[in-house]
């Protein structure tokens, strides 16, 4: 992949460009077998991968510059900011809406925040692209409710230059930090939901949902967990924790299946419910709990737990608890292999039976890692 921003040395996001992905992707793979290291796998899989560019289906844009000329992208700690609209990660429909967006932010007077100065209102831009039609969802994090009125009084021009933004918000974040989102979200669209489509499932992205930035990784990542889950036999009964828009639990369910799906956010559960209601599933159910807690406190035992921890991994406590209940199987897809590999040397009941990496982050030193884990009689 070509990046002229990389070239001329203003962005270097992209560690391992120089590096051939063929190398990058060894390189992965060697990386995982240091850090699993001592514990036995039955089956190494080879890496699966997507496009090396125009592949993130979200950017986090920096909004500096004036409000004349605004800039979009991101500012180094110096201070100096760095236009990413040309960045070769998005997709090819991106750069014309971030020129339409830059002529918005003038017409509503969107002053972009000036971090040295703590003056400003307009902070980030975030924009998300459906696979599905098209569609896209448009955040704008500001300071403050101060400009507001006047965002609101503009948007109908935006809508008409962009009718693919279908859905529009307002995050407020007022903290003087380097914190993408606060907690406040304000409609600015009746539609507040993003549809998807993974593998004929129904998805649905919200404004404080998280979601994959690499769909088609993403969507072979859903079906090989599908499919290692089908693998086993019959499973009665799933639990899906840390389970995000249910991506993985509405996977793998089956009409019979009693599955279970805990998450924090209270957006991502209202996407997944609403997937479940779209698939006819009955034995489903979601809820909006801390995993560990949910988990800790249960006394019945599935035949199968897939946890999808954030990067800190799923810890010693819950580590501890699966090792104790002791389900036939357990499906570990991580974020970070590191905090994965502590964990498993935490699940000594356990034989990893196969591993594989779903290159979501070319270029860089990240990958997602999936392992499949069978309990040893």
């Amino acid at each position: 992949m070509h990046c002229a921003l990389y070239t001329a040395g203003t962005c270097r996001s992209c560690q391992w460009l120089d590096t051939p992905y063929s190398q990058q992707l060894a390189d992965k793979q060697r990386d995982l077998h240091s850090l699993l290291e001592g514990l036995p796998v039955g089956e190494w899989r080879e890496p699966v991968t997507g496009p090396e560019s125009a592949f993130r289906n979200k950017a986090k844009m920096v909004v500096s510059g004036s409000v004349e000329r605004p800039l979009l992208g991101m500012v180094h700690r110096d201070g100096t900011p760095v236009d990413l609209c040309e960045c070769p990660l998005y997709p090819a429909s991106f750069p014309a809406v971030f020129s339409v967006l830059k002529t918005f932010i003038a017409r509503a007077g969107l002053t972009p925040y000036n971090v040295a100065r703590k003056r400003g209102e307009l902070k980030f831009l975030l924009l998300t692209e459906s696979q599905k039609g098209g569609g896209m969802m448009l955040r704008f994090v500001l300071r403050s409710e101060a400009k507001l009125a006047q965002l609101r009084a503009a948007l109908p021009w935006l809508q008409q230059q962009l009718p693919q933004l279908t859905v529009i918000s307002a995050n407020i974040q007022p903290v003087h930090m380097a914190i993408l989102e606060g907690d406040t979200e304000i409609p600015l669209t009746d539609v507040q939901r993003l549809e998807e489509e993974f593998n004929h499932v129904p998805l649905f992205i919200r404004p404080q949902s998280f979601f994959q930035t690499n769909p088609q990784v993403a969507e072979r990542l859903y079906a090989t967990a599908r499919d290692w889950v089908h693998e086993r036999g019959n499973i009665a009964s799933m639990w899906d924790l840390f389970c995000g828009v249910g991506g993985f639990g509405l996977h793998c369910a089956t009409p019979d299946m009693q599955l279970t799906g805990i998450e924090i956010s209270a957006e991502a559960i209202a996407c997944a419910r609403e997937s479940a209601r779209r698939l006819g599933l009955k034995n489903v159910e979601f809820q909006a709990l801390d995993s560990t807690g949910f988990a800790t406190g249960k006394g019945d035992v599935p035949d199968l737990v897939l946890v999808n921890p954030p990067r800190r991994g799923i810890g010693k406590t819950l580590c501890d608890y699966l090792s104790q209940m002791a389900p036939d199987t357990i499906l570990y897809s991580s974020c970070n292999a590191q905090t994965m590999a502590k964990d498993l040397a935490l699940l000594p009941g356990y034989a990893i039976a196969r591993v594989q990496i779903f290159d979501m982050f070319p270029h860089t030193a990240h990958y997602e890692v999936m392992a499949l884990l069978t309990r040893e009689i």
